[in-house]
């Protein structure tokens, strides 16, 4: 993800954009351009491995969708993705049965990603400094809760039968929801702003301090710190670990979660600001600009396919495909994750 700041220049609407606006019809096409985010260039070199490395013309999408304001952050449910469009301040429903477009619903500068839990929506808004809780089926706002993002690139989890939110600053909150409340509050260490639950834990990223946390939620106390890749953002988990995308190096991080312990360092060539980590088919993806879909292979711990090229910066898996955001290209596609 790479997620404007608030505090950077801001975009506004004079009307919501309606699902009759946004391309009703969702077919493979090329995308069109959007301007560039001015930022410093980074190079990245990718794996450079003859077999592994290929284009993104050569990629097999299924669906193209074309969605003004950036596309990022989403979430799967039983029957769609949602995503967040940060420069249109909206959340964007796309139907996987028909690969079409449903519901548009208002985010004020959508951020730190979006969750599907308790029959909910829940979306951090960096603008108006909330985690709002939407009902999906009739886009209704249930509740706003006060709880500002530490980071627009931190994130949202969900355990334990709550909702988990690093809030300013660095700290782990536990929302409740039956009360849409706070119910407690861990302090973390400064940059630690992106949580995952798993296996009765919360694991927080600590982007400051190049380790990942463990939280324990019985306690609300952090119980480990396990060094690994320097400046770690986005975390998944699968097949037995929690993986960091480590954007100090582009390397990913493999974090066994009974031992706690490190057991792998994959280099993937991704360096920089941006990015996104998911599992899915039983295999490691990654997202970057200029790298818009890396594969690893948790059985060898190492890159089986890179694709290079335009595109990418949210990556998510679910109802069976790849579902890669292209903040900006404004599209989002979707991929069979068996590419040929």
């Amino acid at each position: 993800m790479f997620v404007q700041h608030h505090s950077r220049a801001t975009f506004s609407r004079a009307f919501l954009l309606s699902a009759s606006v946004l391309s009703p019809s969702l077919v493979a096409q090329q995308p069109t351009s959007s301007p560039a985010t001015h930022r410093p260039h980074i190079v990245r070199p990718g794996v450079n491995i003859p077999g592994v490395s290929r284009s993104m013309s050569e990629i097999k999408k299924d669906a193209v969708f074309t969605i003004p304001g950036s596309p990022d952050w989403s979430v799967v449910t039983s029957d769609s993705l949602w995503v967040t469009t940060g420069r249109d301040s909206h959340i964007v429903q796309l139907l996987a049965a028909t690969n079409t477009i449903g519901k548009v619903l208002p985010v004020k500068d959508p951020c730190s990603g979006v969750a599907n839990a308790f029959g909910s929506l829940w979306s951090p808004s960096c603008g108006d400094h909330v985690l709002t809780r939407f009902d999906p089926a009739d886009g209704r706002v249930i509740a706003q809760i006060p709880a500002d993002p530490a980071n627009s690139e931190g994130g949202i989890t969900v355990g334990a039968g709550s909702i988990w939110l690093v809030t300013k600053p660095s700290t782990l909150v536990r929302i409740d929801p039956a009360k849409n409340a706070i119910i407690a509050s861990i302090p973390l260490p400064s940059g630690s702003e992106n949580p995952l639950f798993s296996d009765g834990f919360v694991w927080v990223s600590s982007y400051e301090h190049n380790a990942l946390l463990k939280v324990d939620p019985a306690t609300a106390s952090i119980v480990a710190t396990i060094p690994i890749g320097p400046r770690p953002r986005f975390l998944t988990v699968g097949a037995g670990s929690i993986w960091t995308l480590n954007q100090g190096d582009g390397t990913v991080s493999r974090v066994d979660e009974k031992t706690s312990r490190l057991i792998a360092t994959i280099a993937c060539g991704i360096p920089g600001p941006g990015g996104e980590i998911t599992f899915g088919a039983d295999h490691v993806w990654t997202t970057m600009f200029d790298f818009p879909i890396t594969e690893i292979d948790p059985a060898s711990n190492k890159v089986v396919q890179q694709w290079g090229g335009p595109g990418g910066d949210g990556l998510r898996f679910g109802l069976g495909s790849l579902w890669l955001s292209n903040g900006r290209q404004g599209t989002v596609w979707r991929l069979p994750p068996d590419q040929p």
